[in-house]
C-alpha cells in the first residue's frame, strides 16, 4: 500500500467508521477520476489496473474497518479483533488473497441484508449483488480450501477458517432470516457494538426448550384468538392478525425482559392491524368484555357520556409481574389516522419520565407498531423521528416495530407505496439500525426484539424492527384482496400458519409433540369460552407512588368561577422574581428596555403589557407546585419579540430564565423552541397533557394560521378525545389571531374550525382582549376542578397597542371576565345599537367611536366564544331598553370567523323589536387580502358599518 495512505489518514478524519466513505471515493473514482479530490485521485491511480486495484482497495478499507489511525475506529478492541495479517506489508499474492477475504466480510456486513431470507412468502426474489460474490474480489473455486484469519467474525477470536466455512457462516449470519442493517451508523461505538452482538448471537442457538415451549403458546394464543373470533362473529371488523402472529411474543417478550432491565412502564402506540389481539393477549383485556362489545353488550345509557368509538380504536392499562419489576402497560387510543398516535404516545412518555425523575430515560420504554405503508407514507413519523433526540422531545429512544405485510393498505404494490427499497429507509436519517426479520420465525423475531431493548437501553436511541409477514385475510374481513393480488394470495391460501410452521418445527427438534401442541389449542379455547383474562402475571391496575389520580379534574359545573387574583405580597415577590437579571448579565438593549418596564409595571408606575402579564400568570402557578411546558417555534422570545422568557448575555450567550427562580425543580419550568413541526409537536403536547394534569402545557402556533398543519391533531384528538375515549386534557393553544394586512396566511387563526368543532363542553374558545384577561384566564385553567383544551386567539399588534393595557391592580383584584361590557360612561338609555366582538377589532371600533362622539352605540366584547356566556349576554341585551338593533362585527370574512358558529346563541334571546346585523368582511376563499389597499378599505368599511356610520 502506498505510504501516502498513513499520510492521508493522518490529516483526515477518516477511521474505520468511514471505510463506506473509502469505498465509495474509489467507486466514483472508477467511474470519472476527476470526480474525486486531487489527492484521492493520485492515491487511487497508484493502486493499477482496475481488478488489481479493486483488490488493493479491500486492504485499505479493510484496514480502515479494523481501526485505520489506530484512533475511533473500534474503542481499541476493532483493531485486534479484525486484524488482516499482512495486508498492508506488500504486494504478495497470499495478502492480496488476505485482503480479499477481509473485505468479503465487510461487505456481506454491509450488504448481506440484500438477499436475507426475509420474506415468508418467498415472493421477494433479488439476485445476488456482483459484490457479494467471491470471484468479484479476486477470489477463485481454489480458494474455497484455503484457511485465512476471519478477523474475529462472530467471535472467532485469530482463528483461521477455511474459505468455503468463512461463507457459510456469513450467509447464514447476514443472509439468513435476518437482514441487519446498520453500517450507515456513523458513531463507531455503537456501529461495532451492534455488529459484535448480532454476530455473536446469530452464530449460535438462542431461545432454550422452555422458552420454544412458551413461544409456541404464544403463536397458538394469537392464532387461537382470531380464529375464534372469526367463527363467533361473523363477517365483523377485527382487523385480524393473522399472517403477522409472531407480534404477540414479540412484545410479550419485550415486557418480560424490560421488567428485568429496569423497566417499569411500556407506553404501546399502535393502528388498528392486530390491536384487538394485542388487548387480549398482551394488555390482559378480559375477553369477556371484547365479546360484550362485538354483541353490543357494552353501551350503559345512564353511565356512558360523549360517542364512544369502535373497538378497535380503544385503549388499555394494566399491570403486570415480571422476573424484574412489575410493569405498567399502556396501549394508547388511537384514532383511524395510523401513524398520528406516535408523537402522542413520546409525549405521554415524556410526561411519565418527569414525573419519575427518569433523567436516564431507561424506566419509561415507548413502543411504536407501524404499519408498511403507512411508516413510509405518512409525514408525522419523519416529524416524529426529527423529535427522538431533540432537547425538549427526546424520550431515550422508542423501540418501532413495522408490521410489514407487504401490501399496503388495501392492495397497494410497493412499487406505488414508495421510493425507497425498503419502508423502513426513512428512520435512517437519524441513523437508527434496523432489523428485517422473516416473520415465520419466531426465534429470530426475539433474538432482534432482545437486541433491540439491549440497544435502546444502552444507546438511548431509537431502532427498528421491519417485522415482514403477509396478511391472511384483506384490509377488513370482508375485503377480497385476490382480486388485485392473486398471486400472493394464492401463494397465502395455501400457506401454513406460522402457529403450524412452528409447531412441526419443535416436534421435529423433539421439544414437543402432536399431543402437547393440541393441548395447547383447546386450553385456549377454554379460556376464552370462560371470557376471563387469559394474561399470565397481570395484576389488574395496583398501581404505584407515580399513579395518578383523575378524579379531581372530572367536575362539571362549568359555570362556576374560581378565584384566580393574588395577594398583594405574593404578586410584589413574584414580580421581583420575574424582573431579576444576574449582576454583570449583559442583555441586548431592546431585550433591557423591556426588562426596565417590567420593572416599572412591577411598581406601578406603568400599566401592564402581555408579556409581564403572561409571565407573571406562570410564576404565579409555579409558586403554587403546578408545572409549566411551553412550546412552540418561537416560543422562548416570542414571536412578536413580547415574551423574552430566556434571557441571552451578549457576551458568551449564557442563558437565564427568571422563572426557574420561583421554582421547587428547574425542570418544573419548560420552554422549548421547536422543530419546525405543527403536527408531530402538537401530539406530542396534547400526549404529555392526557399524562401530567399538573402542569400547565402549552403549545404555539407561529401564527395562528399555522396551526391548520395540525388539523389531524386537533380534530381526532383535541376536540373529540374526551367524547370518544373519555380522555381529560388541559392542552392550551396559544394561535396569534388578528387582521393587520399581512396577507392570507399570517392573520386567521380559523376561529370558525374551533367553533365548529365545539359541543358538549369540549373544549373552551377564548379571545382575551387585555393583559389581565390572559393572566387569569391562564390561571383559570388550572385552578378549576376540570381539565379542557383551551383554544385561545393571542393578539399580534395588541401585544404593543396602547389601549391594550391593564393596570397591575388586576392581579390583585381581577378575574376573568367570559363578557367585557361597555367602558365608557354612556347613557343606557340613549344607547340605540349594540355592537358585540372580540379581539382587536374592538379597538379599532373604540377608536372610531371616540373620535366621532358617538354616544349611541355601545362597544361589549365576548372573550368566550365557547361555553358562551348565555346569561352575560341576555343581561347586557336588557340593560340597553331602548336599542333596537343588535350586531356582531368581526374582522374575519363572513364565511369564516364566529358568526355563523355564534349566530344562533346570539339571536335567542332578542325580542321582536330587535334586528341581528352582520358587519364584517363579505364572503372570501381566502382568510385575508394580500394587498394591504384592499385590507384598509375593508377595515375601514366594517368598522363603520358596525358603528352605524354612512358609507
Amino acid at each position: 500500500m502506498p505510504a501516502s495512505f498513513k499520510e492521508l489518514l493522518a490529516s483526515s478524519p477518516l477511521n474505520g467508521s468511514n471505510a463506506t466513505l473509502i469505498e465509495s471515493l474509489y467507486e466514483d473514482f472508477l467511474a470519472d477520476p476527476k470526480s474525486v479530490p486531487e489527492t484521492w485521485r493520485r492515491y487511487f491511480a497508484d493502486f493499477g489496473p482496475a481488478d488489481d486495484g479493486a483488490r488493493r482497495h479491500s486492504q485499505v478499507v479493510a484496514d480502515m474497518r479494523n481501526g485505520g489511525n489506530g484512533g475511533n475506529g473500534g474503542n481499541g478492541r476493532a483493531t485486534t479483533r479484525r486484524t488482516v495479517r499482512g495486508a498492508v506489508a506488500g504486494r504478495s499474492a497470499p495478502n492480496e488473497k488476505q485482503a480479499a477475504v477481509s473485505r468479503l466480510i465487510q461487505v456481506y456486513s454491509l450488504r448481506g441484508h440484500q438477499i436475507a431470507d426475509i420474506d415468508p412468502l418467498g415472493l421477494l426474489q433479488r439476485p445476488l449483488p456482483a459484490v457479494l460474490k467471491p470471484d468479484f474480489l479476486g477470489l477463485t473455486e481454489g480458494d474455497l480450501d484455503t484457511e485465512f484469519f476471519t478477523g474475529g467474525l462472530a467471535g472467532t477470536g485469530d482463528a483461521r477458517m477455511k474459505l468455503r466455512d468463512i461463507l457459510a457462516l456469513l450467509r447464514r449470519i447476514y443472509c439468513g432470516k435476518i437482514g441487519a442493517e446498520f453500517a450507515h451508523i456513523s458513531r463507531s461505538r455503537e456501529r461495532l457494538w451492534l455488529r459484535e452482538k448480532f454476530e455473536a448471537g446469530s452464530a449460535k442457538a438462542f431461545l432454550s426448550i422452555d422458552e420454544k415451549r412458551w413461544v409456541l403458546d404464544q403463536l397458538t394464543r394469537a392464532e387461537g384468538l382470531e380464529r375464534y373470533l372469526h367463527t363467533r362473529f361473523v363477517g365483523q371488523k377485527r382487523f385480524s392478525l393473522e399472517g403477522g402472529d409472531g407480534l404477540i411474543p414479540m412484545l410479550n417478550d419485550l415486557i418480560e425482559c424490560g421488567g428485568r432491565e429496569g423497566v417499569h412502564e411500556v407506553i404501546v402506540g399502535m393502528a388498528h392491524r392486530g390491536r384487538i389481539n394485542v388487548l387480549v393477549n398482551v394488555m390482559g383485556k378480559s375477553p369477556e368484555e371484547l365479546f360484550s362489545e362485538f354483541e353490543g353488550r357494552n353501551y350503559d345509557p345512564e353511565t356512558d357520556r360523549g360517542s364512544g368509538d369502535v373497538k378497535y380504536h380503544m385503549g388499555f392499562s394494566a399491570d403486570v409481574s415480571t422476573g424484574g419489576n412489575n410493569v405498567h402497560v399502556a396501549l394508547a387510543f388511537n384514532p383511524s389516522h395510523l401513524e398520528i398516535v406516535d408523537p402522542v404516545v413520546e409525549g405521554s412518555v415524556r410526561a411519565r419520565q418527569e414525573r419519575r425523575g427518569d433523567k436516564e430515560r431507561a424506566e419509561i420504554l415507548p413502543v411504536l407498531i407501524h404499519g408498511d405503508a403507512a411508516f413510509a407514507g405518512q409525514g408525522v413519523v419523519t416529524e416524529t423521528f426529527q423529535m427522538s433526540q431533540a432537547r425538549g422531545f427526546t424520550t431515550g429512544g422508542t423501540i418501532h416495530i413495522v408490521i410489514n405485510n407487504q401490501i399496503g393498505f388495501t392492495t397497494s404494490d410497493p412499487l406505488d407505496a414508495r421510493s425507497t427499497p425498503y419502508c423502513s429507509d426513512v428512520a435512517k436519517m437519524i441513523e437508527a439500525p434496523v432489523f428485517h426479520v422473516n416473520g415465520d420465525d419466531p426465534e429470530a423475531t426475539l433474538f432482534v426484539t432482545r437486541l433491540a431493548l439491549e440497544y435502546r437501553q444502552k444507546f438511548q436511541k431509537d431502532v427498528v424492527i421491519d417485522f415482514v409477514c403477509y396478511r391472511r385475510l384483506g384490509h377488513n374481513e370482508a375485503d377480497e384482496p385476490a382480486a388485485t393480488q392473486p398471486v400472493m394470495y394464492k401463494k397465502i391460501r395455501s400457506k401454513k400458519t406460522p402457529r403450524q410452521t412452528y409447531a412441526e418445527r419443535l416436534i421435529s427438534e423433539g421439544v414437543v409433540d402432536q399431543a402437547s401442541v393440541d393441548e395447547l389449542v383447546d386450553a385456549y379455547r377454554n379460556r376464552l369460552d370462560h371470557g376471563a383474562p387469559v394474561r399470565e402475571n397481570l395484576l389488574g391496575m395496583i398501581g404505584n407512588e407515580f399513579t395518578v389520580d383523575w378524579a379531581p379534574f372530572g367536575g362539571r359545573d362549568y359555570e362556576k368561577t374560581v378565584p384566580t387574583s393574588l395577594d398583594a405580597a405574593t404578586a410584589e415577590r413574584l414580580a421581583g422574581a420575574i424582573t431579576s437579571v444576574p449582576p454583570g448579565f449583559a442583555l441586548h438593549a431592546r431585550v433591557k428596555k423591556i426588562m426596565d418596564d417590567r420593572l416599572a409595571m412591577a411598581a406601578g408606575k406603568l400599566p401592564m403589557d402581555w408579556g409581564f402579564a403572561e409571565t407573571m400568570a406562570y410564576a404565579s402557578l409555579l409558586d403554587q407546585g403546578y408545572r409549566v411546558r411551553l412550546t412552540g417555534q418561537d416560543a422562548e422570545r416570542g414571536t412578536f419579540f413580547h415574551r423574552h422568557a430566556v434571557l441571552h448575555d451578549q457576551h458568551n450567550n449564557a442563558e437565564h430564565l427568571p422563572l426557574r427562580g420561583v421554582t421547587r425543580e428547574p425542570t418544573d419550568f419548560t420552554i422549548t423552541d421547536s422543530l419546525l413541526s405543527e403536527e408531530a409537536v402538537m401530539a406530542f403536547e396534547y400526549g404529555y397533557t392526557t399524562t401530567d394534569p399538573m402542569s400547565l402545557v402549552v403549545w404555539e402556533a407561529q401564527f395562528g394560521d399555522f396551526a391548520n398543519g395540525a388539523q389531524v391533531v386537533i380534530d381526532q384528538f383535541i376536540s373529540s378525545g374526551e367524547a370518544k375515549w373519555g380522555r381529560l386534557c388541559g392542552l392550551t393553544l396559544f394561535l396569534p389571531h388578528g387582521y393587520e394586512g399581512q396577507g392570507p396566511e399570517h392573520s386567521s387563526a380559523r376561529l370558525e374550525r374551533f367553533l365548529q368543532l365545539c359541543a358538549e363542553y369540549n373544549m373552551q374558545v377564548c379571545v382575551p382582549s387585555t393583559p389581565a384577561q390572559m393572566f387569569h384566564m391562564l390561571r383559570r385553567q388550572m385552578l378549576r376542578d376540570f381539565r379542557k383544551p383551551l383554544i385561545v386567539m393571542t393578539p399580534k399588534s395588541l401585544l404593543r397597542h396602547k389601549l391594550s393595557v391593564s393596570p397591575y391592580s388586576d392581579l390583585i383584584e381581577g378575574r376573568f371576565h367570559r363578557l367585557i361590557g361597555e367602558v365608557d360612561d354612556l347613557k343606557p338609555a340613549d344607547v340605540r345599537r349594540i355592537v358585540f366582538c372580540s379581539g382587536k377589532v374592538y379597538y379599532d371600533l373604540l377608536e372610531e367611536r371616540r373620535a366621532r362622539e358617538i354616544d349611541a352605540v355601545a362597544i361589549v366584547r365576548l372573550e368566550q366564544l365557547y361555553p358562551f356566556p348565555t346569561a352575560a349576554y341576555a343581561e347586557t341585551i336588557s340593560r340597553y331598553a331602548n336599542a333596537h338593533d343588535v350586531v356582531w362585527c368581526q374582522e374575519e370574512p363572513q364565511n369564516q370567523g364566529a358568526w355563523y358558529q355564534i349566530r344562533h346563541r346570539l339571536q335567542i334571546p332578542l325580542e321582536e323589536r330587535h334586528t341581528l346585523y352582520y358587519a364584517g368582511r363579505p364572503g372570501a376563499a381566502a382568510p385575508a387580502a394580500g394587498k394591504a389597499q384592499i385590507h384598509t378599505e375593508q377595515q375601514k368599511a366594517l368598522v363603520q358599518a358596525a358603528l352605524g356610520i354612512p358609507g
